[in-house]
């Protein structure tokens, strides 16, 4: 009888390349299948065994994105570095590209992910069209600009760190404005955001792949909803978006993309409005915006993310269906999501359910269903229906 475990990591295929990705989270998770298909091998690192990738197994190295020695000698052997999140310090990732390593996106281009009035200003010198916006260090300067644009509201935002609706205000007065620069502490290198508040008519997200040589995939803009800052459903194609509002969304990305030399995966979240589109945020990586490509799409996004930073052809970016809707699972009071699947797969077959492995934490995105076809208002009751069973808002 044996009496311990043998754990062999095989190394990688010979000939093919070794994709590594800083970060353990969800992305890195779903970038798995997508290297396994392509034969790619991909090494995560990722900072404990609790982390989302890391309960997926495969090639797991162990260490913080922020450790310089952990990241550089994570970074040895690979043909390329990658990214799960935009958290890892621009001077590590100068530190690699000093060394001779693939760096996709570059540290130079991940900076406008990173730092919101960096993107700010990028934006606006690229001819972008964007909210007006202001660095503001006191509550008088955010009044002025409050002012300068007829009143409040305006948005107020830190200029690094937030994410998901944490680290964005709606500000309504001033005494609201001269209570929260008074409370929150900016820590090193932290600024404050001041934009125009948008009355926008819905929002949409446009996603673009692009590899070192130049080559783009375009993927169809999608509409998406947020619940407390939280994105909560996705579907594609945006509808009712009229040809112009949606071509320019698609310009606006590639623009961006070449604009600010991003390779692998961009997505651009944009505001549709009366007039036109208008910049809010960007991603460098497979963003949850694009999560439906994975059962919508003929490439997914993660295979375009891993073809593009290695300089491989483009996978097509078109749709399967004219609808996809993809709604997220967001964690309730039930911690056994499992225990719903018997409910959920027998009620619809065709509905297509992901989980992270991620401990349930109320609000927390755990997973998400994907649902295609024609009936777009049945494809929204059937995935808001599996989301509500499994995180437990509903029981029939």
């Amino acid at each position: 009888m044996l009496d311990r475990v043998l754990v062999v990591t095989a190394g990688p295929a010979p000939g093919f390349p070794v994709v590594g990705m800083i970060g353990g989270g969800q992305l890195a998770r779903m970038s798995q299948e997508a290297a396994l298909a392509l034969g790619v091998s991909l090494r995560v690192l990722a900072a404990s065994p609790d982390e989302s990738a890391a309960r997926a197994g495969g090639d797991l190295r162990w260490g913080r994105h922020d450790d310089p020695d952990a990241v550089a000698a994570f970074a040895q052997g690979c043909d390329v570095v990658t990214f799960d999140h935009e958290h890892v310090p621009g001077p590590i990732l100068a530190a690699l590209v000093g060394a001779g390593i693939a760096v996709r996106p570059g540290p130079s281009a991940l900076a406008h992910a990173q730092d919101k009035v960096h993107m700010r200003a990028a934006v606006s010198a690229a001819g972008v069209p964007c909210p007006a916006w202001a660095v503001v260090a006191t509550a008088a300067e955010l009044v002025a600009f409050a002012e300068g644009l007829g009143g409040f509201p305006v948005v107020l935002k830190v200029s690094r760190g937030g994410y998901d609706g944490r680290g964005v205000w709606v500000v309504d007065s001033v005494a609201q404005a001269e209570a929260l620069l008074g409370e929150v502490a900016l820590g090193p290198g932290v600024q404050w955001l001041a934009e125009q508040y948008v009355p926008f008519t819905r929002e949409l997200a446009a996603q673009v792949a692009r590899s070192p040589s130049g080559q783009v995939a375009v993927y169809p803009v999608v509409r998406t909803v947020q619940t407390d800052g939280i994105c909560t459903e996705v579907v594609a194609p945006c509808p009712g978006l009229s040809d112009e509002h949606a071509l320019a969304a698609q310009q606006v990305a590639l623009r961006l993309a070449e604009a600010l030399d991003v390779v692998g995966m961009l997505a651009v979240e944009l505001f549709d409005t009366p007039e036109g589109v208008l910049v809010n945020e960007l991603a460098m990586r497979p963003h949850n915006s694009g999560h439906w490509t994975i059962d919508g799409a003929v490439t997914s996004q993660f295979e375009n993310h891993l073809r593009a930073v290695l300089d491989l052809p483009l996978g097509s970016p078109m749709a399967r269906a004219p609808h996809t809707v993809m709604v997220n699972v967001l964690g309730g009071e039930h911690p056994d999501l499992y225990a719903a699947y018997k409910h959920v797969m027998a009620r619809d077959p065709g509905l297509k359910v992901h989980l992270y492995g991620k401990d349930v934490r109320p609000g927390r995105k755990v997973g998400h269903v994907t649902a295609y076809g024609e009936d777009l208002d049945a494809l929204l009751a059937r995935a808001h229906h599996a989301a509500d069973y499994i995180s437990g808002v509903i029981d029939e």
